[in-house]
């Protein structure tokens, strides 16, 4: 231990205290010296000098330096902000924008389809009616060929009847003129 506080003596570099240290007295550190005390005080001096020189400017610089581009980096983060805001609200505008043109197109399709569904129902109504025209004129038509053929078949078979009871007086021919001369002036069965 005495040889620790020798050395700490030795560096501090009091002679009254390593005298001391010496002798095997008792050392008060916490007498002042005035030799000490002038060589901490131009030690500390210099130091300073030498720290304000070199070590402070660059530090201050480099802390307004630090300062200003903190400054500069929340204003832009602010604009930035804004500018997102910004383009945000355009967004949102255009996405409303979209959906009422969107809405606007379904209506119209909803519209144009009514209206096609409409024309397409008065077309299939006009061919129905159409069709329902041609077959009662198909219909007659054919009626009148069947009462035709019916009074053909009428007279063929009033001829064969009489020829067979007249047994050959009169030719065929005149026989056909005579039946049909009668059956016109017999009126028709549907004109009743």
């Amino acid at each position: 231990m005495r040889t620790l506080i020798l050395s700490s003596l030795l560096v501090l570099g009091t002679p009254a205290a390593v005298s001391a240290a010496e002798a095997g007295g008792k050392v008060d550190l916490l007498t002042p010296n005035g030799g000490l005390m002038f060589w901490t005080l131009l030690i500390f001096i210099v130091l300073l000098i030498v720290l304000s020189r070199y070590a402070f400017k660059p530090l201050i610089a480099a802390v307004e330096a630090r300062e200003a581009s903190l400054e500069a980096a929340i204003t832009q983060a602010q604009q930035d902000r804004d500018a997102a805001a910004k383009l945000m609200a355009e967004q949102q505008q255009q996405l409303e924008a979209a959906r009422a043109e969107a809405q606007r197109f379904i209506a119209e399709g909803r519209a144009t389809a009514e209206k096609l569904k409409a024309s397409m129902l008065e077309e299939t109504r006009a061919q129905q009616q159409e069709l329902l025209e041609r077959a009662k004129r198909d219909l007659e038509g054919e009626k009148v060929r069947a009462i035709a053929d019916l009074r053909r078949e009428a007279v063929d078979l009033a001829l064969a009847g009489a020829g067979k009871l007249i047994a050959r007086n009169l030719d065929d021919a005149a026989n056909r003129k005579l039946v049909e001369d009668f059956l016109a002036t017999v009126p028709a069965a549907g004109k009743r």
